[in-house]
């Protein structure tokens, strides 16, 4: 199973989720692999832009599509991508023409193959990521709390074993979210419960360590 951080490349490296134990920081509880990094990196520029403390669940949701929707995809209908969509930019209060421009810059970047330049995307702030990095929603904790509970796949850490958290894992916890206004949205989309829960809490295969950027 190949992860980021392996000492053999950088393109092998498994990212540490929110709780990353540098120093005197909280022991890792969760990894994240590269596609949700990427999300998670870009939900984070997403709260930065609109001055917020914390990371929300649409914020999250918004990166998984903008930067994982090919994998995603799988679980909607052909039909009903397109109201995916305008959910999502609705729930983050994005214009469509910003959500596409941060589109096309995200996939011109990728097959160009660099680094995505979260820094300069349209409506960012030049230093946003710079500063200490936001902290999760407590929704969006939760949320991540349930996936590392149901995450079939893990990591050893200081000799621990770390739950690594896929982009299926973490939709499916959203999704699952007992009360959560996003969670009875996120349902009315037409998303396949039943295949997203096969897909997420099967061992059988082990996580990408590359993501599947939207195209």
């Amino acid at each position: 199973m190949k992860f980021f951080g392996r000492k053999a490349s950088a393109k092998d490296r498994i990212h540490k989720g929110p709780a990353g134990h540098d120093g005197g920081a909280p022991p890792v509880s969760h990894r994240l692999t590269l596609e949700m990094k990427h999300a998670e990196t870009f939900a984070s520029m997403l709260a930065h832009s609109r001055a917020s403390r914390v990371i929300e669940v649409a914020d999250l949701l918004a990166g998984m599509y903008i930067c994982n929707w090919d994998r995603l995809s799988q679980y909607w209908e052909s039909a009903d991508r397109d109201e995916i969509e305008v959910f999502l930019r609705g729930i983050c209060r994005i214009s469509p023409q910003r959500w596409h421009a941060w589109i096309e810059l995200y996939d011109r970047e990728r097959r160009e193959g660099e680094k995505p330049p979260w820094l300069h995307l349209p409506g960012s702030k030049k230093d946003a990521l710079s500063n200490e990095p936001l902290r999760p929603s407590a929704a969006l904790a939760s949320a991540l709390k349930q996936a590392e509970k149901i995450a079939p796949h893990f990591d050893r850490v200081e000799g621990r074993s770390i739950p690594i958290l896929t982009s299926e894992c973490v939709l499916l916890c959203i999704l699952r979210a007992s009360g959560s206004e996003v969670s009875g949205k996120l349902a009315a989309t037409g998303l396949d419960a039943a295949k997203l829960e096969k897909v997420a809490l099967s061992p059988r295969h082990p996580p990408l360590s590359e993501g599947n950027p939207r195209t």
